[in-house]
């Protein structure tokens, strides 16, 4: 069964203050976050506070970006992810190799990969295929590093086609949910964000990670289909209530693929 995530929000590790109101936001998802928010000198603490957040409200239900494989935190995250029934699940930085993927299932939660380098776009066939994954998603600003990318140029847009095209035919190929859009690192340029969310959208990809609070109901919003789109479908599904198998609307042919998207766009608008 598919999870609906349009939205998962990170927060620190190192913020126990914030976790309760990352999860009041309406984030799908909420991630608290070992690796790239944590200094190396908090990670152990990261760990203390989320399990006694958990412990103190044990109705949560949170993700977590562990640190990389073979950083020396990998293991520890791993283990209490593990023991924590509020952590439902990992994300893998920097996936490279179906063995650091094996390591990452090893804690019998669901793994979201995140690929952030040149290996980790060659090896898709492998880590996508691995048991234990269960959606993908990508760094761009890792990514964009490795490959010598310059951020925020149309050259470097295209670059990151190539990888969101991987993601969606590698997510659907061996039936994972589909993938999430990387963050959007400008958290006050509202409408920045909400083309890029309807860009990847239209891309295959099916939400966004977020970096910031405010970022999860533009994203949303961007996301819901729009009265146009509602309007189309509710007509398509009108015009082939007789269960005709092909049929015009609007003067274009309709088929069962254009069927399907109709009730697609019907679904999503909870209709």
């Amino acid at each position: 069964m598919t999870q609906f995530i349009r939205s998962a929000l990170f927060v620190p590790g190192s913020r126990p203050e914030r976790f309760a109101k990352a999860l009041a936001v309406g984030a799908d998802a909420v991630i608290v976050d070992f690796e790239d928010a944590v200094e190396d000198d908090l990670k152990a603490a990261a760990r203390t506070n989320l399990a006694m957040f958990l412990t103190e409200h044990p109705e949560a239900r949170v993700w977590v970006r562990i640190n990389a494989a073979g950083h020396a935190e990998h293991a520890a995250d791993l283990a209490l992810c593990r023991e924590q029934p509020g952590v439902v699940g990992v994300l893998l930085p920097k996936a490279e190799r179906a063995a650091q993927v094996y390591g990452a299932a090893s804690c019998g939660k669901p793994v979201w990969l995140l690929i952030e380098s040149a290996l980790g776009v060659l090896a898709l066939p492998e880590l996508a295929a691995c048991a234990g994954v269960q959606r993908l998603s990508y760094g761009a600003l890792d990514f964009a590093l490795d490959l010598g990318l310059s951020t925020g140029t149309a050259a470097a847009e295209a670059m990151l086609d190539q990888l969101r095209y991987a993601l969606v035919v590698h997510s659907r190929g061996n039936d994972l949910q589909p993938p999430l859009e990387s963050v959007y690192p400008a958290f006050n340029d509202d409408a920045g964000l909400a083309a890029a969310t309807r860009r990847a959208r239209d891309m295959g990809l099916v939400g966004a990670l977020c970096i910031h609070p405010k970022q999860v109901a533009v994203v949303h919003a961007a996301l819901a289909p729009s009265a146009e789109e509602l309007a189309w479908a509710r007509r398509v599904i009108d015009a082939g209530a007789d269960g005709a198998a092909a049929f015009s609307v609007d003067g274009q042919m309709v088929d069962a693929p254009v069927l399907n998207r109709a009730r697609r766009l019907l679904a999503a608008a909870g209709e």
